[in-house]
């Protein structure tokens, strides 16, 4: 056996190993870096807030426990009202719940010729197996259901903590960054920091925007309709639709339909439509015009990077995919060279006048050279070998050349 082989196999063995476990430890922190990403891009949106207070004198730890503060403040009013609206229509819903199911009832009965009872059902409903499966698993999933709570609650304190920590400490984070880097590098590093907060906050911009749209849109619907707390339901779909990805949709129009159903069931099959239309309508027209804006990337880019974020990070790849692309694709712009493009019409899609025929011109060049067709715009001209008047030798034309 050569004398290198026992060490080349003990490395090999060693490198296999530290790849098995430096894999296991990734997957087991996989969560926690997700939760820091989320972090970071959130100190970049409130980046501009922070930095414009520091500014003005106000210590940066103290600027940012305030914006920190100032948000927590207004989600924690906004859900305690919505709460306390949804409750409120819950317990009225209960109520009239037996005068729902007996207009219910006698539609069924009216047109379908039955003759069904309220109470044969509900003793029906009380004696099903579905009723008492449902109680059990229901009475075994609560511990379940804390758990996940618990666990959401966590996850954003863990966020609400590492933003405050890159908010307050921002200034502190990029010299530690920059203290190991030459100074070319450096500059490069802030110049990449700085175009992650444009790009960040022009994404915060549009989604706002977007939000105040949707929630116009809804609250004229449901003013319309004379559904109960219009204002209140419109803010909550604009903002949940908006800054909640994949489920934000479903969860800001369940709460609208539920209210409706109250007042009558077609006003939610109304609010249901709205929902599904407006819905196409911004994903395909106005998200993508109004992120090419803010953002400045191309509304096909735009949608194509929110469903990669969402193949390979789910509602968080869908939230932070297009600042992240927008930064990345103006950090690389400054490495990219580009050359001055020549003053050819074929750019502008369209060709050199008199290059060639037009489609008109051959598609009648075409039509003349059918057996038996006159083409009148061609001159008599014996020389021409397509002219099929040309006569053969012998012709009156014989000797004219």
């Amino acid at each position: 056996m050569p004398r290198w082989l026992p060490r080349a196999m003990v490395l090999a063995l060693a490198l296999v190993a530290a790849f098995q476990l430096g894999s296991w430890a990734f997957h087991q922190v996989t969560g926690l870096l997700i939760n820091i990403l989320i972090a970071f891009f959130l100190a970049l949106a409130i980046e501009p807030a922070v930095g414009w207070m520091a500014s003005r004198g106000i210590r940066r730890g103290l600027a940012a426990f305030i914006v920190f503060i100032g948000v927590v403040i207004v989600s924690a009013g906004f859900v305690t009202l919505l709460g306390s609206i949804l409750a409120d229509q819950i317990i009225k819903m209960i109520e009239g719940f037996p005068e729902y199911l007996d207009s219910v009832i006698n539609w069924i009965n009216t047109h379908f010729r039955t003759d069904l009872k309220r109470v044969d059902i509900q003793e029906g409903v009380l004696r099903s197996d579905w009723l008492r499966n449902y109680v059990q698993n229901s009475a075994t999933g609560v511990l379940d259901v804390s758990a996940q709570v618990l666990g959401g609650l966590f996850q954003l304190l863990t966020i609400g903590l590492f933003s405050f920590y890159f908010a307050a400490d921002g200034p502190r984070l990029r010299r530690a960054l920059c203290s190991v880097l030459p100074p070319a590098r450096q500059a490069e590093v802030l110049r990449a920091w700085e175009i992650a907060v444009i790009k960040t906050g022009g994404y915060i911009y549009s989604r706002g925007l977007m939000a105040l749209i949707s929630g116009a849109a809804h609250f004229v619907l449901l003013q319309i309709l004379g559904v109960p707390y219009a204002p209140v339901l419109a803010v909550w779909v604009g903002l949940v639709s908006q800054f909640i990805p994949t489920i934000g949709t479903y969860l800001a129009g369940a709460l609208p339909m539920l209210i409706a159903f109250t007042v009558d069931p077609w006003y939610a099959l109304w609010v249901l439509i709205f929902v599904v239309v407006y819905q196409q309508f911004e994903n395909y027209v106005l998200q993508p015009k109004l992120t090419s804006k803010t953002v400045d990337i191309h509304p096909a880019v735009a949608f194509g990077s929110v469903i990669a974020g969402t193949a390979l990070l789910g509602a968080v790849g869908a939230l932070i995919a297009i600042p992240a692309i927008a930064t990345l694709q103006a950090f690389l712009g400054a490495y990219v060279k580009r050359y001055d493009v020549t003053d050819d019409p074929r750019v502008h899609g369209h060709r050199w006048r008199g290059e060639g025929p037009g489609l008109i011109a051959r598609t009648r060049r075409l039509w003349a050279r059918r057996p038996g067709a006159e083409d009148p715009g061609r001159p008599e001209n014996p020389e021409d070998p397509e002219n099929p008047e040309r006569p053969q030798d012998g012709g009156p034309w014989q000797g004219s050349s």
